[in-house]
């Protein structure tokens, strides 16, 4: 299943911004509002949701199988409505969009925290935590990499088909996986049982360290996400056979890159990995900021780098969040109700990148397929710059809360990505 999610997630948080301006020739700043009030419903669901995905794992396996078939199909239904709407005009348009932004986020964060409660709540030992990561990541970064050539390739409609299809096939396989236990989460050692449950993770203070580091370092990645096309289009004026190269190199790199970033953690640790992701990051939105129009061999390097370093976002705050939830003795009581508060910390890093930076550009004199050098400054500086200055900050909150006061482990060796580094090499 973390293919057809990870499928369905670069259109949506890529593609649709781009899709809509153009097509359908939604201002920017109307499109941020609509975005940024889309991304927040969705994550204000996920702690409630992550509290839900602990009380169906608490009665079946099977009641959560059922659950994640209705959300798969939503989840289809709402992605087609959304890149294929029956109406045209502003109102309308937004209208329409608005209910299917709604259902496929809805739908999209119920099937993704379920999928990732499940993979947590198998336990196992260090080698068998750190397999169920891989294949995850792994099959997530490969559906991003479909995702990112089909729409030019094939175009949108068949995109949406091999959707369903994977929907499908994924649902299938997890329908034939190992069940986790169904017994009903045990009190916190410690807790009070009038505690709610969905507010456990915040009275841990690893977690809530670790959670200000991850939404910075969030919206550092989610500002450049959200005004990639238009940097490709308007400041490199690349064609289009172009935008697969882009994308596909960047995902390409952060999944060949894993592996070497495991390394790196058995020798100085989780965090200081990350921290090393951060600053390569830094130095290659300074190169970028300098690239113009035809610099498309330029970009691709960009691509390339700036994925090497995702590499290590995708990996490493999820396996401290993993040793987060070990150390505090929350394992197989409250896992949906982390993943819930992490889910809405990442939307809401991508809802605060579409809602601000959108209607800044717009403000400042942007509008898509301008020509114009001062517009064309302000578009370089938000999708380079700014990404830089928080990936800064993301980089002193990680050393001031996390590595300078041991709030986190960062070289033991029972978090699954320090584990995965000795087990990669030895499988």
């Amino acid at each position: 299943m973390g293919l057809p999610l990870a499928f369905v997630a670069l259109p949506l948080y890529v593609l649709l911004p781009n899709h809509y301006a153009r097509a359908f020739g939604v201002p920017l700043a109307t499109l941020g509002v609509l975005l940024l009030a889309a991304r927040l419903f969705d994550a204000l669901i996920d702690p409630l949701l992550g509290r839900w995905s602990d009380g169906l794992f608490a009665r079946s396996s099977k009641l959560v199988l059922r659950w994640g078939a209705l959300a798969a199909v939503a989840l289809g239904m709402g992605f087609a409505a959304l890149f294929f709407p029956p109406v045209r005009g502003l109102q309308p348009l937004l209208v329409w969009a608005s209910g299917a932004l709604a259902l496929t986020y809805a739908a999209y964060s119920a099937l993704g925290v379920l999928h990732q409660s499940w993979g947590a709540r198998l336990g196992g030992d260090e080698l068998q935590r750190s397999r169920v990561v891989a294949w995850r990541e792994g099959l997530g970064l490969l559906g991003v990499v479909i995702a990112s050539i089909s729409p030019v390739a094939l175009g949108l409609p068949i995109t949406t088909a091999l959707l369903f299809i994977a929907l499908v096939l994924a649902w299938l396989a997890w329908g034939r996986a190992v069940a986790p236990p169904s017994s009903p989460p045990q009190q916190v050692s410690g807790s009070p049982s009038t505690r709610p449950r969905m507010t456990l993770p915040w009275t841990r203070p690893a977690f809530r360290a670790l959670l200000a580091v991850f939404v910075v370092n969030g919206i550092a990645s989610a500002v450049p996400a959200t005004l990639l096309l238009f940097f490709v289009q308007d400041r490199l004026q690349a064609p289009p056979s172009w935008e697969p190269l882009f994308l596909g190199s960047y995902f390409l790199c952060a999944a060949l890159a894993i592996p070497l970033w495991l390394k790196l953690v058995g020798r100085i640790g989780l965090a200081r990995t990350w921290g090393v992701g951060m600053l390569l990051s830094i130095a290659v939105f300074v190169f970028a900021l300098a690239l113009g129009a035809g610099d498309f061999v330029g970009f691709l390097l960009v691509c390339a780098l700036s994925g090497v370093a995702l590499g290590t976002d995708l990996a490493i705050p999820a396996a401290l969040l993993a040793g987060t939830i070990a150390d505090s003795g929350d394992r197989g009581q409250a896992e949906g109700a982390y993943f819930g508060w992490w889910n809405f910390a990442t939307k809401l890093n991508l809802a605060l990148a579409a809602g601000v930076a959108l209607p800044v550009l717009g403000a400042l004199g942007y509008v898509p397929g301008t020509r114009d050098p001062q517009a064309l400054q302000v578009l370089s500086m938000a999708y380079c710059l700014l990404p830089c200055a928080l990936k800064l900050l993301a980089a002193l909150l990680l050393y001031s809360l996390i590595l300078r006061k041991s709030a986190l482990p960062t070289t033991q060796p029972q978090h699954p990505i320090a584990a995965a580094s000795s087990g990669t090499t030895g499988d």
